[in-house]
């Protein structure tokens, strides 16, 4: 029988908001997270080493990935697979923000995606 999933929002900063609708934190699935991140204006996270693949699908604006060999920018229409173990740092250059759909495996959790200080 198809299951039905709605959002649990489990960010809600100034500058981001994540709706959650497979994961740990909204399904207790733990093999994969699908959920809708809207950023707000400019701003950047943290370096971070996630302990899963990310897949990211970019509805809207732009978000630039900095990286050991440099930054990719990823725009509105297209996706992008980060590799589990890479070293990223995800910025938002635009007043407008952005909306993605990121896509992790196994499921996102605060502990795996290792940011650092």
């Amino acid at each position: 029988m198809p299951q039905v999933f709605a959002p649990n929002r489990v960010i809600d900063f100034p500058n981001i908001a994540i709706d959650e609708f497979v994961g740990t934190a909204s399904s207790g699935t733990k093999e994969i997270s699908i959920a809708k991140v809207i950023s707000k204006g400019i701003w950047e996270e943290a370096w971070q080493t996630p302990e899963f693949d990310e897949y990211v699908v970019m509805l809207r604006g732009v978000v630039h990935i900095e990286h050991a060999d440099g930054v990719t920018e990823l725009n509105a229409g297209q996706a992008l697979l980060l590799k589990k173990g890479e070293r990223v740092k995800w910025k938002f250059p635009s007043e407008e923000g952005a909306e993605y759909i990121p896509i992790c495996l196994p499921a996102f959790t605060p502990d795996n995606c290792k940011r650092e200080e």
